[in-house]
């Protein structure tokens, strides 16, 4: 059993580094299917069930500091790297695509709700699960802390995710060979024409990782000392609406130009899912076929409204894929479906996927509140 704190850090971390390894440095299937995050966290949730971990006021300690203050700094980051100037070149089909997937989803999420008289337990898990499915895993975890969410139950929001989101990636890429028919069925016209080149200058020159990491501590602090005067909900959420604010702010500014935010921002949050997971002591999953049956009902009814809504503004099928997929799926996934149809259609797949960083948050905690008052 660890009792000492820096050796509890020093676990979660080198089991963090372990799955990114993998999953960055080899070629094993298993990570187009299941992301190493879900493995960060079952591994650190193993740990924990077993009792690995002691349960000492140092630890403790330890565990409550870094969340705190990691997550504002990888919010940051991740809204740093967008370029929104590249969002509005996309076209009318492929914003309305967007704007329908996010409006879809959380429509989706609110009738299901009411349709399983959600309990407080379960309105949490599909809380935190929104910010996933409206922009991707870091939001989740932005959108799971401003609600305070308990580790176990952040635990069936992962499975949900990942189980939802695998069986939906494989039906999207199904689909791809029937685009033909169905921008028959909607009369739309074919994106080809939206073709686009997103530049990205954060890709250029040298690493400036502590430049990064000290300017992310420097907001962290900045969104921390701030939420002491003015407070929207609770300190979390108004901590994480202020680092998302400077995020945006600064992705207009030169800073966006600092080379190595991908890779900051992604260690930060593999290092939060290591931690929500050290924390989330699972005696056993009941119940978690209802989440999962809720799960794929959510976006069953998502798909249906994407239909009509293709149908009445006469999108094809790849705008309503993508647009669906990088909500859904994040930046991870939407690319390669974009990729399906054409090569070239990679960027627009990247563009819509990282404006999720952005909505997720803000989307997820305005649907997480809704499910919150309907439990009760």
């Amino acid at each position: 059993m660890i009792t000492n704190p820096f050796l509890y850090l020093f676990t979660l971390a080198s089991l963090a580094a372990f799955f990114y390894m993998l999953e960055s440095r080899t070629s094993l299937k298993v990570f187009k299917i299941i992301p190493a995050v879900v493995f960060i966290y079952a591994g650190s949730m193993a740990l924990a069930t077993v009792g690995f971990f002691e349960n000492n006021s140092e630890i403790n300690g330890l565990y409550k500091t870094l969340k705190t203050n990691l997550l504002p700094a990888m919010l940051f980051l991740m809204l740093l790297q967008v370029d929104f100037s590249y969002f509005k070149r996309l076209g009318k089909s492929l914003i309305i695509a967007y704007i329908l997937a996010v409006t879809s989803i959380a429509l989706s999420f609110i009738v299901i709700a009411t349709l399983f008289h959600f309990s407080p337990q379960m309105a949490e898990a599909f809380g935190a699960l929104a910010g996933s499915w409206m922009g991707g895993t870091a939001n989740m975890v932005a959108v799971g802390s401003a609600l305070d969410v308990k580790e176990d139950v952040f635990a069936y929001a992962l499975v949900v995710d990942s189980v939802n989101y695998t069986l939906w990636v494989m039906i999207l890429l199904f689909v791809v060979p029937f685009a033909n028919y169905f921008n028959k069925f909607t009369k739309a016209q074919t994106s080809a024409n939206a073709l686009i080149e997103m530049g990205c200058a954060c890709t250029l020159g040298s690493k400036r990782y502590w430049s990064l990491i000290v300017l992310a501590l420097a907001i962290s602090f900045v969104t921390q000392y701030l939420s002491t005067f003015v407070t929207f909900i609770n300190t979390t959420t108004t901590t994480v609406l202020l680092a998302s604010l400077f995020g945006v702010i600064a992705s207009f500014t030169k800073l966006r130009a600092l080379n190595g935010t991908q890779e900051v921002a992604n260690s930060m949050l593999y290092m939060m899912i290591a931690l929500i997971g050290s924390h989330a002591v699972i005696e056993n999953f009941s119940g978690l076929g209802s989440y999962v049956l809720a799960g794929f009902l959510i976006l069953l009814l998502h798909a249906f409204i994407m239909l009509l809504g293709a149908r009445m503004f006469h999108l094809d099928l790849f705008s309503v894929s993508v647009a669906s997929l990088s909500n859904i799926g994040g930046v991870a996934s939407a690319p390669i479906l974009a990729a399906t149809y054409n090569k070239n259609l990679v960027s627009i797949g990247v563009v819509m996927a990282i404006m999720g960083y952005l909505i997720g948050t803000v989307g997820g905690l305005f649907v997480a509140k809704i499910l919150t008052y309907m439990s009760y």
